[in-house]
C-alpha cells in the first residue's frame, strides 16, 4: 500500500516513485498487472494528479512500468539484459549500508540471512 509521509524529507513525487518500485520489487505488483490510474492514485493519496503522472513517467523511463494509451500503466517484466550502470549504483548503496551495519556491530549472519532469504523468494 502506498502512503505519503509529510514528515519525510523527500518530495511527494519521490515517495510515489520509491513506493511503487518497492511494491514491484517485492512482488506485490506483478508483471503486466495494471497500476491504479493517475486519478485513482491521486485521490487515494490526496495529491495532485500531475505529481502522480510525473512519478509514472519517471518509472516508465526507468523501465519499471509501461503505458498503453487509453488503457493505463502496467508493471514491466524484468529486464532481459543487465543494466550495468544501475547495478553498479545499487552495489555502491549496498556497500554503504553494509559498512554502516558493520559500524553498528550488526551480526554478519543477519546480513547473510537477509540476502539469502531474498534470493530464496525467487525460487518459490
Amino acid at each position: 500500500m502506498l502512503y505519503i509521509d509529510y514528515k519525510d524529507p523527500r518530495s511527494i513525487y519521490e515517495q510515489i516513485v520509491a513506493g511503487v518500485k518497492e511494491l514491484i520489487v517485492n512482488h506485490v505488483y506483478h508483471t503486466d498487472q495494471q497500476l491504479p490510474s493517475v486519478r485513482e492514485l491521486s485521490v487515494s493519496l490526496t495529491v495532485n494528479p500531475n505529481t502522480v503522472q510525473k512519478a509514472y513517467r519517471h518509472l516508465e523511463s526507468e523501465g519499471y512500468i509501461y503505458s498503453i494509451k487509453g488503457k493505463g500503466c502496467f508493471v514491466s517484466p524484468p529486464p532481459e539484459t543487465k543494466d550495468n550502470d544501475k547495478i553498479n549504483e545499487l552495489y555502491e548503496k549496498l556497500d554503504a549500508v553494509i559498512r554502516e551495519l558493520k559500524f553498528l556491530n550488526a551480526d554478519k549472519d543477519g546480513v547473510y540471512n537477509i540476502i539469502n532469504s531474498i534470493y530464496k523468494e525467487e525460487q518459490l
